[in-house]
């Protein structure tokens, strides 16, 4: 059934605002993993598909110049795990003095319990020439090196991966405005950020109001959850922050600084089936991480999780 998506229209808005303010490091996140992911720009060869569009986006965005927007507008739409978007504004160049339309549009699939986009497509009457004052150089510097490069095809391990998620966050962000929401993120990122280095974990991407994160020791991949869970619970500022955190033990493939695999998958769908304030792990977690005091797992829970074959046993994780 088709219906309208607030949750992927913050995204886009999310996703557009940071190339304005040139907060371009987390745009490759917004993608999907999928070879089939496909970005279409304005200028003529401005058609990239795979890899190289997480690889390079950040760069390619980052040579726009300074410029102002209005009249923004964006329609977004879901049925079953997929979703599209319509956007349009009208832009300012400072540089150039060029003015018009903007319109974009954007296609998502619904991967490891997040929007990701699959296909985004630009269309604009203005070449980007007259309108930026500049010919994008990034993505073919990039095609250059990745020809040049050797190719790194990962590397096979065991890690405990950690998905959290703010439960209610495009309600909160609706209700405290785009502005608010966005230092309320960069309040929020920088908690995860100190706990991840204080318990030995690695961010390994984030999403909006989600990040995926990667521990070489399960116990401190827990343990880190329940600091992060009390340091949220703890923060003084408003709006209040509810965690849905989940975790999952396993081998997993690590390339480019990203991580794949079943493991992977699970630990997102494990965050989705905890309850706001909640931190779920799995049984592999529980018993790699062994016997601690400080661990204490209750409500055991024996059930399906969306995409994976059978019943996944996972628990609770509370303080003592």
């Amino acid at each position: 059934m088709i219906r309208p998506s607030p949750e992927i229209a913050a995204i886009v808005r999310r996703f557009t605002s940071a190339i304005r303010t040139h907060a371009v490091a987390d745009l490759p996140h917004y993608f999907s993993q999928d070879e089939a992911v496909v970005y279409i720009g304005t200028a003529d060869g401005e058609i990239w598909q795979g890899p190289i569009i997480r690889d390079g986006i950040s760069a390619h965005m980052a040579e726009i110049p300074d410029f102002t927007e209005t009249d923004v507008d964006i329609a977004a739409f879901e049925n079953g795990e997929t979703g599209w978007a319509h956007y349009s504004s009208r832009f300012h160049f400072a540089r150039t003095g060029a003015t018009g339309s903007h319109r974009a549009t954007f296609v998502f699939v619904l991967q490891q319990g997040s929007w990701k986009m699959i296909q985004h497509h630009i269309s604009e009457a203005t070449r980007n020439m007259p309108k930026l004052g500049i010919e994008h150089t990034a993505f073919q510097a990039l095609l250059t090196a990745a020809q040049a490069a050797n190719h790194d095809f990962g590397t096979e391990g065991l890690a405990s991966i950690m998905f959290t998620d703010i439960a209610g966050s495009t309600r909160l962000a609706a209700m405290v405005g785009d502005r608010m929401w966005m230092q309320v993120l960069d309040r929020h990122m920088g908690i995860i950020r100190a706990c991840l280095s204080d318990h030995g974990g690695e961010l390994v991407k984030s999403l909006g109001d989600g990040t995926m994160s990667a521990f070489p020791s399960a116990r401190n991949a827990l343990t880190a959850a329940l600091d992060l869970q009390a340091r949220v619970a703890a923060a003084p500022e408003e709006p209040a922050l509810a965690l849905r955190i989940g975790i999952h033990t396993g081998e997993v493939i690590r390339a480019s600084d990203d991580f794949f695999g079943t493991v992977v998958n699970k630990a997102a769908r494990v965050a989705d089936s905890a309850a706001p304030g909640e931190i779920r792990v799995t049984d592999a977690a529980r018993l790699i991480a062994g016997e601690d005091a400080s661990l204490h797992f209750t409500d055991p829970d024996n059930r399906p999780l969306r995409g994976l074959p059978g019943t996944h046993l996972t628990y609770r994780l509370t303080p003592p």
